[in-house]
């Protein structure tokens, strides 16, 4: 028998562009990277997806509750799907469409997010989950890419997929401090963005690279990175300064050559007269000066401490019109004290001190009796924060005062004023004696009309509160409010809830006006 030679075998292999399957075996180290990588990243979309839309929907529980919904939703969505694909196609050609996609939305979501804003703010909740919801799916899907490619043994299934487990959740772990406590504190977030999306595009590009069609696709993505970063620098709503906490913006005064608005989050939080201090610009600034210069002698320093100081203007107030006062402010963003310094003018021997810490913290460092006031103006988006709202931090108040201190407070609230009654009770809960400050409808004093909301101020302290001195400096400074105390005070409170480091409902109780209107 002969035999004849054997026939070519067909290769069936890829051609070109693609080399063998067996040439793309993902070795632990680099499954360990993308893991970790894409778990990080996640984390670092999730906490500044928050800042970016605190000036347009406010820095509130709502806001926050919605961001981690989406967060989860992307992640428990990019788990399931992915695992799902990864058991119909090969993992190893999804992993670089999924970083390089990601990379693209991620860049691009500043740009996106503040025009939509500005343009279209009915579309905003739209887009805003939109630039959550793909790229944390796709990043969450790679997890279950990689476990595919590395369970390779079914003796190994446990230590593979509990290995990779435990990796990305490190990986979130690491994202979500170094965001927290590195990046945003020195970087702009859409820096931020745009760098991680430029890193995940590279990524994309690394994983992909011997392919030559990913080559190609790789350096669109990339040059789209680079033009959306470009346009991102003219886009609507830029800052002045990104704090740690807040967008912030130096506004002049078109009307008057030394005013300057300080405005935090697309909020005024402040009005400051370079100039002249003495002149207060907001209605609420004047109803508390009107308490001050009512409860004290007139030019007699005080020894003052202040929650919350945005372009402190009520400390320049007390430095100017009674000097010799010592004021020490609680102010937790240390950029909005830098922006006080570099752009407010304000000095270093005014006899204000300021620091950089949480105001119920620095409530606790006061000294019993230490004080003759207190002023709390401190905010977080749109309502007081509600540690500094409850009967336990009034409490750390009325001991940093003396026997005849005061405390007064700025509040916001609209609607039915649920937050300010439950306010105004758990301070009748910790002082002798409580006064409401604001517009006649707002405190029950003009039956005849229904409630418009905005500032409110109230007083409290452990001796009376002389109304009609008040009433008559309020209508001294043409500010439109009406005092209101005893009974008909207690009247206004009705049965509202006494708040507790236990139970404050703040951000439930609280009725945020509509368009979010300045304080």
């Amino acid at each position: 028998m002969t035999t004849s030679p054997p026939s070519p075998v067909a290769d069936d292999s890829p051609k070109g562009d693609d080399p063998p399957r067996d040439d793309l075996g993902l070795g632990p180290r680099a499954a360990a990277a993308l893991v970790f990588g894409s778990s990080a990243a996640v984390l670092v979309v999730e906490i500044v997806a928050l800042r970016l839309l605190a000036p347009y929907l406010g820095l509130t529980l709502e806001t926050s509750t919605m961001v981690i919904g989406i967060a989860l939703t992307a992640i428990a969505l990019g788990s399931w799907l992915g695992g799902r694909v990864a058991d119909q196609a090969d993992p190893h050609r999804l992993i670089g469409p999924a970083l390089g996609v990601s990379g693209v939305v991620v860049a691009l979501t500043p740009l996106l997010l503040r025009t939509t804003a500005e343009w279209s703010p009915a579309l905003l909740l739209l887009v805003a989950s939109a630039t959550l919801l793909v790229p944390g799916a796709l990043l969450s899907a790679v997890t279950p890419f990689v476990t595919k490619l590395r369970l390779t043994s079914l003796a190994e299934t446990g230590t593979v997929v509990g290995r990779l487990s435990g990796v990305g959740t490190f990986g979130a772990i690491v994202g979500t401090v170094l965001t927290g406590f590195v990046l945003i504190s020195r970087l702009p977030v859409s820096t931020i963005l745009i760098g991680l999306g430029t890193l995940l595009v590279i990524g994309a590009a690394l994983v992909g690279w011997r392919a030559r069609h990913w080559r190609r696709a790789s350096a669109v993505a990339l040059a789209t990175v680079v033009v959306g970063s470009l346009a991102t620098a003219f886009a609507p709503g830029g800052c002045d300064a990104e704090t740690r906490y807040h967008c912030a913006r130096i506004v002049a005064d078109p009307d008057r050559d030394s005013g300057r608005t300080l405005v935090l989050d697309g909020l005024r939080h402040s009005y400051v007269d370079v100039e002249d201090p003495t002149y207060l610009k907001f209605a609420y600034v004047r109803a508390i000066a009107s308490v001050v210069d009512t409860a004290f002698p007139e030019g007699e320093p005080l020894t003052a401490h202040h929650i919350g100081g945005g372009g402190l203007t009520f400390p320049r107030y007390l430095a100017a019109s009674r000097p010799g006062t010592r004021s020490l402010v609680s102010e937790i963003d240390g950029g909005v004290v830098r922006i006080d310094r570099e752009r407010l003018g304000l000095g270093t021997s005014t006899g204000i001190g300021v620091r950089v810490e949480d105001g119920r913290l620095g409530l606790r460092r006061l000294p019993a009796g230490s004080h003759d006031l207190v002023v709390g103006d401190a905010f977080g988006g749109v309502s007081v924060p509600w540690h500094l709202t409850t009967s336990q931090a009034l409490g750390d108040v009325r001991r940093a005062l003396d026997e005849d201190g005061l405390y007064v407070a700025n509040l916001i609230d609209y609607g039915k004023l649920a937050f300010a009654r439950a306010e105004v009770a758990t301070l009748a809960e910790t002082f002798a004696h409580v006064a409401l400050l604001g517009k006649p409808a707002d405190i029950g004093l003009d039956p005849t009309a229904s409630s418009v909301g905005g500032n409110l101020v109230v007083v409290a302290s452990g001796r009376p509160v002389d109304a009609s001195a008040i009433q008559e400096a309020l209508d001294a400074r043409d500010v439109g409010w009406r005092i209101t105390t005893g009974d008909a005070l207690a009247t206004w409170t009705a049965n509202a809830r006494v708040l507790t480091d236990d139970h404050a409902p703040v951000d439930q109780l609280l009725q945020p006006h509509p368009g979010r209107t300045a304080r």
